[in-house]
């Protein structure tokens, strides 16, 4: 289903501010609207009037007060629009479209070869009649600095693959912007997750690779070349006559090496070698030595990186997601690691799961939609 993009009127300056904070309060009545944006009523009135006329804005109902009185409630219009939020994972797929006050509207979910499929599913679960304001691409790399006239890129050749092929099924005309996946995450566990109520932290993500999201101040951190928090670049090893590796640390943090320790350790009396890192963790829970082992010492690998994580940032939080970071059976061996090595860092269990970087991604998505409509004020006169 084609979705068109539709220019926004240019909005006065309390149309735009009446906006944003109805966008992020979902519903209120103009008493709220005013306290929320600190407007006069009467520049409230004349700014929901702006935005009804213009369908960014329509009436859902009455409130009644304390006093008996009631009050018009309002709530997006059709106009508003909707995002779009698409997760590239390693294995999978997530997709979501998201109304600019957050409502999810659709989601679709397939395998990464099929990530195009997944995209076209949403966008056709999408009301017809809204309009595509932003789309947001979570991606496992580092995310270019976007360039006048050039379209949105991964920087490196790791992503470029399943980026392109997404491409294709995304809307023509509607902004792309390109995040880093861990980003996302963090993002996500900073408003809905283990971070919440807490504006600095590292979220240290473990699984088939390695990353970090920083968040410093209730926003997260970039760097100069978008890339900060690239563990996998992390010099390794580090040690009299050995010569560091490109990414050698996630090859050797990373899942598929986790397996392959399992597999090493792993002797025929001990019955079937665990395939998977669900396997494995099932089998350590259930008491078993050589599984207890390997988990043991991935606990204590993660503890050192999470205690190279607290030398240069000194977080006081560090939330423990991914594949096989997120399970809570590593704790104990994390927090000693990093007690031994480091100055006191809580650590904790992502809560956001494997949802997290989608649902990162449609709350940027949202944002960016919500300044599409409101920022041409700036050059309004």
């Amino acid at each position: 289903m084609e979705h068109d993009v539709v220019a926004t009127p240019r909005l006065t300056e309390s149309a735009s501010a009446v906006f944003a904070v109805l966008a992020q309060a979902g519903s209120a009545t103009r008493p709220q609207l005013a306290n929320l944006a600190g407007l006069s009523k009467p520049t409230v009135s004349a700014a929901v009037a702006e935005l009804e006329s213009a369908g960014l804005a329509a009436h859902s109902g009455t409130a009644s007060s304390g006093t008996g009185r009631t009050a018009a409630v309002y709530r997006l219009g059709p106009a508003a629009g909707a995002v779009l939020a698409v997760d590239l994972g390693p294995d999978l797929t997530r997709v979501r479209g998201c109304a600019l006050d957050g409502t999810l509207l659709a989601e679709a979910t397939g395998p990464r070869a099929e990530a195009a499929d997944a995209v076209g599913e949403a966008l056709d679960a999408l009301p017809a009649a809204a309009p595509l304001r932003a789309i947001v691409v979570a991606i496992g790399d580092v995310t270019a600095p976007a360039t006048e006239g050039a379209g949105a890129r991964p920087a490196t050749a790791k992503a470029g693959p399943v980026f392109d092929a997404v491409a294709v099924a995304l809307p023509p005309g509607v902004p792309v912007h390109l995040e880093n996946n861990v980003n996302c995450a963090a993002l996500a566990e900073l408003h809905e997750g283990a971070a919440r109520g807490r504006g600095t932290f590292g979220y240290l993500r473990v699984g088939v690779g390695v990353g970090l999201g920083i968040v410093v101040g209730g926003q997260v951190l970039r760097g100069a070349n978008g890339a900060a928090g690239e563990l996998a670049r992390l010099p390794y090893p580090w040690d009299e006559g050995r010569e560091p590796r490109l990414e050698a640390l996630e090859q050797s943090m990373g899942a598929r090496s986790l397996l392959r320790r399992a597999a090493e350790a792993w002797r025929d009396a001990d019955g079937p070698c665990p395939e998977t890192t669900e396997d494995l963790f099932a089998l350590a829970g259930e008491g078993r030595s050589p599984a207890r082992a390997v988990v043991a010492r991935h606990a204590a690998d993660v503890g050192r990186l999470a205690a190279a994580v607290a030398a240069v940032l000194d977080p006081g939080l560090i939330v423990l997601g991914g594949s096989t970071g997120a399970y809570p059976q590593l704790l104990p061996g994390v927090r000693a690691e990093l007690g031994r090595l480091s100055w006191p860092t809580e650590v904790v269990s992502s809560t956001v799961g494997d949802l997290g970087t989608v649902v990162g991604a449609a709350r940027l998505a949202v944002a960016r939609g919500v300044r599409t409509v409101t920022e041409p004020a700036r050059w309004r006169h």
